[in-house]
């Protein structure tokens, strides 16, 4: 099995769980170091119980990851082909961009694969959750808790940036639980106007503290466009990131005090939630299962408390983004 792209809180999780279905039906477990690249490079790894234990509350991958996209590197596919032909099985665990990369080797090459969903954005197609996504969400709930307090005693604007570079689910669920006062996410353009005025009207009515939250893939009016991409196309987020620019402008705009926490990787560092270690360790066993059955080509996805398969096609099709009517609940308490 190999775990791409960011790091995730349930990973292991996911791994420990694959590893012990597997050895239970006398399967041999191999880790593929550095996601994507380990399949390029044959960076193998045998996985047994000495290596898998105690890992099920630990943050990160213990077989590494990377960024790495086999169709943009110099000989990739080739190298992913001499891979698969050592391994009988592929279990891919990541987000759109990994699973992206399993669903094009099954469609092209009939490739032995099957996906888990991993992304703290919770952002994949194909499944109403990803494991990881719960752990970040009660990490900025947290930090917005503590954020209340110091804004509240100094009368200040607290801009908060979460992670969320393409859909706004972290900064919606974190907002709402949070009790942010406004909620900025990619889906939806910034009207600076508009923040101005529900801040101004916030204080005015004798609150004169604000916690705004902003996911960090936000653009704001105005915004150069360095024109970056990744190897998976991905536009680059500025190095000055939009929570510092976002305090600027409230701060210039209005006159109130503004301070910016940037939470950045912490979200996805430490411990899973029980949550994430359940939802992991379930789709680590469906993930075995589907091998076991020689059902490729797909992925375990979770469909209101059920564990199902759909098609990897399917999964990474188009990015799930924040609906109308979650926003519309955020909406409900702005200002």
């Amino acid at each position: 099995m190999l775990t791409g792209g960011g790091d995730c809180p349930g990973l292991n999780a996911v791994i420990r769980a694959v590893a012990r279905r597997s050895w239970s039906r006398g399967d041999e477990v191999v880790g593929v170091r550095e996601g994507w690249r380990g399949m390029v490079e044959q960076l193998f790894q045998p996985l047994g119980p000495r290596e898998v234990s105690g890992i099920l509350p630990r943050g990160g991958t213990i077989i590494g990851t990377t960024r790495t996209n086999p169709y943009n590197v110099d000989g990739g596919v080739e190298g992913v082909k001499r891979s698969f032909a050592e391994l009988d099985a592929l279990v891919a665990i990541g987000g759109e961009d990994t699973l992206g990369v399993a669903s094009r080797l099954y469609d092209e090459l009939g490739a032995p694969v099957v996906g888990v969903p991993k992304t703290i954005d919770n952002d994949l197609s194909g499944t109403d959750y990803t494991f990881g996504f719960d752990t970040a969400v009660a990490i900025c709930t947290e930090a917005i808790d503590r954020l209340h307090t110091t804004a509240e005693s100094h009368n200040r604007v607290m801009v908060v940036e979460v992670m969320g570079r393409h859909a706004g689910w972290i900064a919606v669920h974190s907002g709402i639980a949070g009790g942010a006062d406004v909620i900025l996410i990619p889906e939806r353009p910034v009207d600076l106007d508009e923040v101005t005025r529900e801040l101004q009207r916030r204080h005015s009515s004798g609150k004169n503290f604000s916690i705004v939250v902003v996911s960090e893939g936000c653009e704001l009016p105005g915004a150069e466009d360095q024109g970056e991409v990744d190897q998976f196309g991905h536009k680059l987020l500025a190095k000055r990131g939009v929570g510092d620019r976002l305090g600027a402008e409230i701060e210039d705009r209005t006159g109130f005090e503004t301070r910016v926490t940037v939470l950045g990787h912490v979200q996805r560092g430490g411990s899973p939630t029980a949550y994430d270690r359940i939802l992991a360790t379930r789709f680590g066993l469906k993930a075995a299962d589907l091998v076991a059955a020689g059902e490729f080509g797909r992925m375990a996805s979770l469909r209101g408390s059920d564990i199902v398969s759909v098609s990897l096609r399917e999964a990474t099709a188009e990015l799930k983004t924040v609906t109308d009517d979650w926003y519309d609940v955020a909406r409900a308490f702005f200002g």
